[in-house]
């Protein structure tokens, strides 16, 4: 029989459900990468600045710092993730052998997982011997329940990579804008490497529930807090450049 209530709400939850991807590995590493781009040149500016360094040596030490550091982010990302995810499939393998050594008893630990969520006994026994009916179904259920885990979920180490580098290196080079152009003012250089925490800040609050000024805000302060102790050392120290 036709709803038409229901089709109407089916219609508009289509509409409005969707989910960003925040699964494939590229927004925790271009974040990370951004940020960490960011607050890094910053405070080798503030630092090479504070010890009395010229525009020159701040481009160098900047560009410097810009270019290790991307590389330094990619190559350690694509080792994390895919670290991660030879962790998952060894995981794999090992829950694929007991699902063929000890199928019953697996099938009764999923069941009794299942009544822990809510689902009556007969209902949990049902769904779990169903789910063990299909070997494939039955080890990604239980990757997923034990150990929290999806087999189709698996991010990309080269994706992870890229946008680590990519993210990296934009943000690396906002606080060497004005150095670039020709300008030798630090604070000037600083207050732009601040606007671009801000703004990178403000951007990932469209990916959590943290409203733009507080997350934009919290950016900032930690860039002001490295670019402050930074300083501080050059001060200290010295680099003895005019």
């Amino acid at each position: 029989m036709e709803d038409p209530e229901l089709d109407a709400e089916l219609a508009a939850h289509r509409h409005d459900h969707v989910h960003r991807d925040v699964s494939g590995g590229w927004l925790r590493a271009a974040t990370f990468g951004a940020m960490d781009g960011l607050v890094t040149t910053i405070a080798l500016v503030a630092g090479v600045g504070g010890g009395g360094a010229g525009r020159d040596m701040i481009v160098l030490t900047g560009l410097a710092g810009v270019v290790a550091g991307a590389f330094s982010m990619a190559l350690g990302e694509f080792a994390s993730v895919g670290t991660q995810n030879d962790a998952v499939a060894a995981e794999a393998a090992v829950e694929r052998r007991e699902l063929a050594v000890h199928p019953r008893a697996e099938q009764v630990e999923l069941s009794r997982r299942f009544r822990a969520m809510g689902l009556s006994g007969p209902t949990a026994d049902a769904v779990a011997r169903e789910m063990h009916a299909d070997p494939d179904l039955a080890l990604r259920v239980h990757l997923s329940q034990e150990i929290g885990v999806s087999l189709d979920d698996q991010p990309s180490p080269w994706v992870a990579a890229t946008s680590s580098f990519a993210a990296f290196a934009v943000g690396g080079l906002l606080p060497l804008l004005t150095f670039l152009l020709g300008f030798g003012s630090l604070p000037l250089g600083l207050a732009v490497g601040g606007a671009g925490l801000l703004v990178a800040g403000a951007l990932t609050s469209r990916f959590t529930t943290r409203t733009w000024w507080g997350a934009a805000v919290r950016q900032l302060a930690f860039g002001a807090i490295a670019a402050g102790a930074t300083y501080l050392v050059g001060m200290l120290i010295g680099v003895g450049v005019a």
